[in-house]
């Protein structure tokens, strides 16, 4: 099972710790990062979250999908195993 979440909707102001604050009650973390722009650092109101287990991942996928994180509603999926291509 999966144990990478992708998260959208974020704040423009949510950086990796507080998106790892946010999913942390839900099991060890090995990395949280918000996607930024290369020019600007600005981020792109989106990241991802990798769980050291799927069990956490799961259980932070059922909770934190729709809820509110800085006053936007959060698009939480696991993560495709393969980029998309645009």
């Amino acid at each position: 099972m999966n144990r990478k979440l992708f998260v959208g909707g974020l704040a423009w102001a949510t950086n990796d710790e507080g998106l790892m604050k946010a999913f942390e009650e839900f099991g060890p973390i090995e990395e949280a990062n918000v996607v930024c722009e290369r020019d600007s650092g600005r981020s792109r109101g989106f990241g991802f979250v990798t769980f050291e287990t799927a069990e956490g991942a799961q259980a932070a996928q059922e909770a934190m999908h729709g809820k509110e994180l800085e006053g936007r509603e959060l698009r939480v999926d696991f993560a495709n195993s393969k980029p998309r291509q645009n």
